[in-house]
């Protein structure tokens, strides 16, 4: 990818366009650069991470692309870079707009000045998020244009055509893709970008101050704004009528389309381009046409519901999950059960269960200690979003809730606050995610003068989703040096008194100090410090072997849950002994150190 945007850059005049592969995050991030977006600004989650990534390979001189510390901030400054006139926008994964909405419910009343676009990636099927909400509802919720594509050509021709939208009806525009959408593959035809000049700032406190006089006036035009953009998509090219069978007509969307072309070829199919507002009319000329309607969308039937109120008998949830993610067999199933495709005779499934594999944390991993060292505290311990949630299932089995991001602390104050546990009281949250929305959350326990343990997983990264720099890298996001938060100096400045930093490592010190952070009285905080074993590079240290002859198949090792160790075929009084593969080992050397009986040591010592 970075060749072929260098190559696409030094061609800016370029009168041909050109055609090639593009994931969908690539193609929403192509669009926001042809586009002519000036800013761009988000905080990584999967599946939207690539988006600003990608949009960073771009020059500099184009675009100025960033990390942010959370998708509220990310947003801010995108509405800000429209304020001052030019092209902006901000990605995020569908629980991402949680955390922005405050600013996008007010910023749909301001409207823009430069376009002004939020590209937010639902994730159905739950593949990496905690939950599979659909975004489409905000977009109601908020009046604001929802964009669906349905695949990745779309996702870059809806980019561009949401910033146009954006500034021709004052408005935010959403442009939602899907896990499916962001991943996967397709031939894309680009462009050349399109230099927009900014606008400046334009001095207008009545629109662009939201107090209660101001937004009085500005939301009967929001419902106004709503009519004209429903006239527009009537018309618009972004949908399209395909004509077919009468008895039977499909309204459809985004990548459900491309399932119902490959399971049904003449039907009547309606293909949205845009699930808010919806076409009435169009929508309605289409019922008309066709005696019987199914309505295919992933998730809530939002789409459904409407043309409901519109007052025609559409199906659709009614043979149509409301949970998970489509794919053409799925549906097909819900075409048949509908009685629209005979039912086929499938064979018998094979049996292809298998032996469950839980997730594991990598081999080295530095939390892993972390977690050994908490289960031994045997506290009441409140996880966070990350990497390290994985603690929740076996070996390192120890913590007790995981909300959302940055909730660790906040739940560890209530639990202190509701007076009811006699064991210790602990908050594990990560670097990333003690600067997306950890650190309000412990000035509130020093404020309200809580008795918690926060341990501060530094891992020197944003790890899970694939290693982007933070406010605490000392890197942005196009990996220039920038100022590194200090977190010592950080946690002292909110009145934290009990600080100390360790080595992840040093097994005997951090089952120690965590003992001594529980038995203080108040806020006191450990950071476990050692960076992420992958992220930004593949740590490699002299691996370790198992001096099998001393090894007593005592287990210990195996608790770290280290997929570097195995059982081998050697027996010790009925039980497994153990084994290391040297090419997964990182030689961190947490089995050696909680090996009882010394049979666990460096390859080289072993070898001499």
């Amino acid at each position: 990818m970075d060749d072929l945007v260098k190559k696409t850059t030094t061609k800016k005049n370029s009168k041909k366009d050109s055609q090639r592969p593009m994931t969908g995050n690539e193609a929403l991030a192509r669009g926001a650069w042809e586009a002519g977006v000036r800013v761009g600004s988000a905080y990584p989650g999967t599946p939207s991470t690539e988006i600003m990534e990608n949009l960073s390979k771009y020059p500099s001189e184009d675009v100025a692309a960033q990390w942010a510390t959370n998708e509220k901030v990310a947003c801010d400054v995108a509405i800000g870079a429209s304020f001052a006139g030019v092209r902006a926008m901000t990605s995020m994964k569908h629980v991402g707009l949680n955390v922005a909405s405050d600013a996008l419910m007010s910023v749909t009343y301001i409207g823009v000045n430069g376009g002004l676009v939020l590209i937010v990636c639902g994730d159905s099927g739950i593949h990496s998020s905690k939950n599979e909400q659909d975004s489409r509802v905000f977009a109601k919720f908020a009046m604001v244009p929802c964009l669906d594509p349905s695949d990745a050509q779309e996702a870059l021709d809806y980019t561009k055509l949401a910033f146009d939208l954006s500034e021709d009806f004052d408005t935010p525009v959403i442009v939602r893709s899907t896990t499916r959408l962001s991943h996967t593959r397709s031939t894309v035809k680009v462009g050349k970008r399109v230099e927009k000049p900014s606008k400046g700032f334009v001095d207008n406190p009545s629109k662009n101050v939201m107090m209660p006089n101001n937004a009085r006036v500005r939301h009967p035009q929001l419902i106004e704004r709503e009519e004209k953009l429903k006239e527009h998509f009537a018309t618009s090219g972004i949908n399209k009528w395909e004509k077919g069978r009468k008895d039977i007509g499909i309204i459809t969307m985004a990548t459900s389309y491309a399932y119902v072309k490959e399971s049904i070829s003449d039907a009547s199919i309606l293909k949205l381009g845009a699930s808010y507002p919806l076409p009435d009319k169009l929508i309605a000329d289409f019922c008309k046409s066709v005696d019987r309607v199914l309505v295919v969308e992933e998730l809530e039937p939002v789409v459904e519901d409407e043309i409901k109120v519109m007052g025609f008998a559409v199906e659709g949830k009614k043979y149509f999950s409301r949970v998970g993610e489509f794919s053409p067999e799925i549906v097909r199933q819900g075409l048949e059960a509908a009685g629209v495709l005979e039912k086929r005779d499938l064979a018998p499934a094979h049996d292809q269960r298998i032996t469950p594999r839980p997730p594991v944390l990598c081999a080295g991993c530095p939390h892993t200690s972390g977690y050994m060292a908490i289960r031994a505290m045997n506290g009441r311990v409140m996880g966070d979003i990350g990497c390290y949630t994985l603690a929740a299932v076996e070996p390192l089995r120890s913590i007790d809730t995981c909300v959302s991001m940055g909730s660790s602390i906040g739940n560890a104050i209530g639990v202190a606050k509701a007076g009811l546990e006699s064991k210790p009281i602990i908050a594990t949250i990560g670097d990333s995610t003690f600067l997306h929305s950890g650190i309000p959350a412990l000035i509130d326990a020093v404020y309200n003068e809580v008795d918690i343990t926060v341990i501060l997983l530094d891992n020197h990264i944003t790890a899970m989703t694939g290693g982007q720099n933070h406010a605490a890298t000392g890197k942005t996001l196009r990996g220039e040096e920038t100022h590194r938060i200090d977190f010592e100096k950080l946690i002292n400045a909110i009145g934290v008194t009990w600080v100390k930093k360790i080595d992840s490592y040093d097994v005997a010190t951090m089952y120690q100090t965590f003992r001594e952070a529980a038995e203080f009285k108040g806020v006191s905080v450990v950071i476990s410090d050692r960076p992420c074993v992958l992220d930004p590079v593949k740590v490699k240290g002299p691996s370790l072997t198992v001096i099998s002859e001393n090894c007593v198949a005592c287990q210990s090792c195996m608790n770290l849950g280290c997929p570097a160790l195995s059982w081998s075929d050697e027996w010790y009084d009925g039980h497994h002994k153990v084994k290391i593969d040297q090419d997964a080992c990182i030689g961190c050397s947490l089995c050696a150190q909680v090996c009882p009986a010394d049979s666990i040591r460096p390859l080289e010592a072993e070898v001499h």
